[in-house]
């Protein structure tokens, strides 16, 4: 057993003192040592963190001990060392950016797609008559999806709704939706459902649970994560590496942020383009005043934010 855990989690729930709320959260998070970072909303929380066994236990503990959050589902990680640096937790809006003009149009506490349990989305995954739809962004499913998984073209889950129109022609099919961790295809399959699609699904708890309960099979290339670890192995049946580097072509997995913080894109390259570019993505990149020291990793920490006070 390793000496560090890294959770992620989210759950939909309506809580009204939200941004006091965040405030103490974060307070409560920093008393124990816990990093990660954590979004809070009106419409529930999200979040990624990491620390000692018995940091993370204690935060568990402390989000089901508040009735609000009792439906929330751990995914645990055992790690070497703590995934992040910092710990950063904020109120927002929406724990996930649904990129619609009224975001109430849905509420995931109501209706969404019918879950299925990992084993349960293997079985189907492959039918004539379902379609796997990837919900993640680009530089996401660039580096890992499932096999003959339908992916948009999207910066951002924001633009999701935007892609609606080009999904029609799946109408008539079972639409089996799937993300990390499972918070887009809440979102994701109750706008579906709103705009008409009949048969819509998401796998529980996402590529995470699926490599965890079913082995990873047919997730080609490795899963994205939101923390200084940047992508982790999830199929152990039969993996593949399906992404290459930028600047070569060579085929890598490792995924970066451009050093040039006014880029900042991500990408995959690999090692000897990261040492010969510095972990730019171009030379232009390379060359600009407020490139950043690169240290082969390409992940960055980000300066934290105030979270917000009602007054």
């Amino acid at each position: 057993m390793k000496a560090y855990q890294t959770l992620l989690y989210y759950c939909y729930s309506h809580i009204q003192d939200a941004e006091q709320y965040a405030a103490d959260h974060l307070k409560f998070c920093k008393s124990i040592g816990l990093t990660g970072r954590i979004i809070i909303a009106d419409e529930g929380l999200n979040g990624t963190v990491s620390g000692t066994v018995e940091a993370c236990t204690a935060y568990m503990d402390y989000v089901y001990a508040d009735g609000r959050f009792g439906a929330t589902e751990f995914k645990i990680d055992e790690v070497d060392e703590p995934s992040f640096i910092k710990m950063h937790c904020r109120y927002k809006k929406e724990i996930v950016y649904s990129g619609l003009r009224d975001p109430n149009y849905i509420d995931p506490t109501k209706e969404t797609g019918k879950h299925l349990e990992p084993t349960e989305f293997m079985e189907m995954k492959d039918r004539d008559d379902v379609v796997v739809l990837d919900v993640r962004s680009n530089y996401e499913h660039s580096i890992g999806k499932f096999k003959n998984a339908v992916t948009l073209d999207i910066e951002n889950f924001r633009d999701f709704p935007a892609m609606i129109n080009e999904l029609a022609q799946y109408k008539d099919k079972k639409i089996l939706t799937y993300c990390t961790g499972g918070i887009k295809c809440e979102k994701a399959s109750a706008l579906l459902l709103k705009e008409g699609f009949k048969d819509v699904y998401q796998l529980h708890g996402g590529i995470i649970k699926y490599g965890k309960e079913a082995g990873g099979k047919d997730f080609d290339g490795k899963c994205y994560v939101f923390d200084n670890r940047i992508a982790v192995d999830v199929n152990q049946v039969n993996p593949v590496t399906i992404s290459t580097c930028r600047n070569c072509g060579k085929t890598t997995s490792k995924m970066i942020n451009c050093a040039n913080p006014e880029c900042n894109e991500h990408f995959t390259q690999c090692d000897e383009c990261g040492t010969a570019l510095e972990g730019a993505c171009s030379t232009a990149c390379q060359n600009h005043p407020r490139k950043r020291p690169y240290d082969g990793t390409g992940y960055y920490v980000k300066v934290p934010q105030p979270v917000g006070l009602k007054g």
